[in-house]
């Protein structure tokens, strides 16, 4: 590792097409349009432990699917077609699966070809391992996905909001896709796709590429079938699929927003200010490459935020609070854009080079379109975040470092308060030191310079030396910049949020704390201004206090489900009877695993007061949740229905 860290960037090795011949970075992509194959690392840090396949032997470059959706058994099938780039002596490629059936693999002509599928591990999957004849170059599998496919989520009728037809929507990220695309399941083996996908009329069916069919075309007796494209090459996790009574609002020249006819009014009014969002982040750092950038505003089992699957981001309804307060979720997704999608991380290890780098991103974004105090407010916030996770896991715990070392280095390791928070803010104090015009300048070439690329820690550190640090000894002691990455805790050199972002707020904190009166201004405060006063709160109040707060913040029907997730909260943890009301409708109505899994765990851990309300509203509640949600959760031992 230590060589690693100071390889100069002309040592880094790739390949590209012919799996052995060095390539330049995106420029043979770019003119292509993609349809050239993306490099791949050839360093040791940039080898995924998490997939099976071995690139450097050969890789895949393109997926072509050919699917239909089965309602009824909960499954997708067909083909997937394979284009290959291979070593001239490869004698076999080896894909990534996780309980599909497969049916038959054969060549280009139709030839079968001899395959296995390999023991399955329960974190991984199992390994399709494919014989290669000496001119194979494309792969036809025949194969559905299980009936339980970890990725796909399978709504009935009265799980949606309209409650007439049945809805379904995958989740790719970290390593779902194996679980209904045969590929090879990494983030630093970029590929193109197209799909062809036949659903039952009257549904609509959206992926995350261009949109060949606007309305769909007939595919036998009531069924239509839909066509989707993306000619740049992606990791494979950013594959995705909706299908529902879903219609379309255009919200600008290049963007719009999808969603259930019944939620559409309320989504496009909140995510009015998109097509200014998009033009500020292109000015900040260089021109969108997708074409559009549309929004899929899903149910409400939706278990994340945001997935910033590109043209299409993937959002959860529960960031609509009806005054644009939780818009940084969609200048979060809008800036993977950039980070993440365009410049991957090549390894789990590294997904603080997609999640910090974005955290940074959406907080210039939003200070372009809604000023600094916000920004700097929630900026704050999320200081506040790293410094709680800091505080919990220890200065010198490895999970703190920004790179994970190889036993935290999962698809699901690392904080959020690091991956995303230290992240963001290791960049911000890199502004710090050089000055904002130089940062913007070094990053806008960053962009540009590894376009449709994977990304490595010791790689990046190495342009950063290279383009911005240029051998000024001076300056690279003031950054700091392998401690950032590659140690626990925090350094000297970090910079702090400005004093001012929260002085009325904390003064207010202090205030309560000390006896005094709840605050008369909440209802004006910003949304960030109401998080800072409830998680500064003490986790620990009597009844009359919290009593107080409820009845003059009208918390329990607070609209905000930011500030009612950080409420309730602070009610669990206080066994606040009068809030079980709200507790049980917020779980019951949406199931992003932000907002469920510490309640419930909280809930779960009190044996006598939460414990028997976690096992009354769990089954209840049960069917709405991901299966991304409920992992972990079905683990408390409550009943599951």
């Amino acid at each position: 590792m230590i060589l690693l860290r100071t390889l100069a960037l002309g040592a880094v090795a790739l390949i590209t097409a012919s799996c052995g011949v060095g390539g330049t970075h995106n420029s043979a992509v770019e003119a292509s349009g993609g349809t050239e194959s993306a490099p791949i690392l050839t360093t040791a840090d940039a080898r995924d432990p998490h997939s099976y396949a071995r690139p450097l032997e050969a890789r895949v470059n393109d997926v072509a699917l050919d699917l239909a959706l089965d309602f009824r058994a909960k499954r997708v099938g067909g083909t997937a077609t394979l284009d290959i780039d291979r070593k001239p002596d490869a004698k076999e490629i080896i894909l990534d699966t996780d309980n599909l059936e497969i049916q038959s693999v054969a060549d280009a002509a139709g030839k079968p070809l001899d395959y296995k599928v390999g023991t399955d591990d329960p974190k991984m999957g199992a390994p399709l391992t494919i014989a290669l004849g000496p001119d194979t170059k494309k792969i036809v599998i025949r194969y559905r996905s299980g009936p339980d496919a970890e990725a796909l989520q399978w709504l009935v009728p009265e799980q949606t909001a309209g409650k007439k037809h049945p809805y379904l929507f995958s989740q790719g990220q970290p390593t779902l896709n194996r679980t209904w695309i045969p590929t090879q399941d990494s983030p630093g083996i970029r590929q193109t796709w197209s799909a062809t996908v036949t659903a039952p009329e009257p549904l609509n069916v959206v992926m995350s590429g261009e949109r060949l069919t606007p309305n769909g075309e007939p595919a036998g007796e009531g069924r239509r079938a839909f066509r989707f494209r993306m000619d740049k090459p992606v990791a494979p996790y950013l594959i995705a699929i909706a299908a529902g009574d879903i219609a379309f609002r255009k919200l600008g020249p290049r963007t719009g927003v999808w969603t259930e006819p019944a939620m559409l009014d309320r989504a496009a009014a909140e995510l009015a200010d998109t097509e200014k969002m998009v033009e500020a982040a292109e000015k900040l750092y260089g021109p969108y490459r997708w074409g559009r950038y549309d929004m899929l505003v899903l149910p409400p089992s939706f278990p994340y935020g945001g997935m910033e699957n590109p043209t299409l981001t993937f959002l959860t309804p529960t960031f609509i609070a009806g005054d644009k307060s939780l818009v940084s979720l969609v200048a979060h997704e809008l800036a993977h854009s950039w980070s993440g999608n365009l410049v991957t991380n090549a390894t789990w290890a590294d997904s603080w080079l997609n999640e910090g780098f974005t955290n940074y991103f959406e907080n210039r974004i939003m200070e372009a379109i809604y000023g600094t105090r916000r920004a700097q407010q929630e900026a704050a916030l999320s200081f506040d975040d790293m410094m709680e996770t800091l505080d919990e896991e220890g200065m010198s715990d490895p999970t703190t470092r920004l790179n994970l070392p190889p036993a935290e280095a999962t698809p699901e390791g690392g904080a959020t308060g690091i991956v995303y928070d230290k992240g963001a803010i290791f960049l911000r104090t890199i502004e710090s030191i050089v000055g904002r015009e130089a940062w913007d300048a070094y990053l806008r070439s960053y962009f540009d310079r590894y376009a449709f690329e994977p990304m490595t820690s010791a790689r990046f550190l190495a342009d950063l030396r290279e383009h911005l640090v240029k051998g000024d000894s001076a300056l690279e002691k003031k950054l700091m910049l392998d401690e950032w990455v590659y140690q626990p805790g925090l350094p000297s050199n970090v910079a702090r949020p400005a004093p001012s972002a929260f002085a009325a707020v904390d003064r207010a904190i202090a205030g309560f704390k000390g006896g005094g009166a709840v605050p008369t201004g909440f209802a004006g405060w910003t949304t960030a201004e109401k998080l800072r006063f409830l998680n500064g709160l003490p986790r620990k109040l009597p009844t009359r206090r919290l009593g107080e707060l409820d009845r003059q913040l009208r918390l329990n029907a607070a609209g905000n489900n930011e500030v009612l997730f950080a409420w309730l909260e602070l009610a669990v943890a206080n066994r606040y009877d009068p809030a079980v009301p709200a507790l049980e409708r917020f779980l019951t109505t949406q199931g992003r695993r932000k907002f469920v899994a510490p309640l419930i765990e909280a809930l779960a851990k009190d044996q006598q007061w939460g414990r028997p309300i976690a096992a009354r509203i769990y089954p209840k509640a049960r069917p709405l949740y991901h299966p991304i949600t409920t992992r972990g959760l079905d683990e408390l031992g409550l009943p599951a229905g």
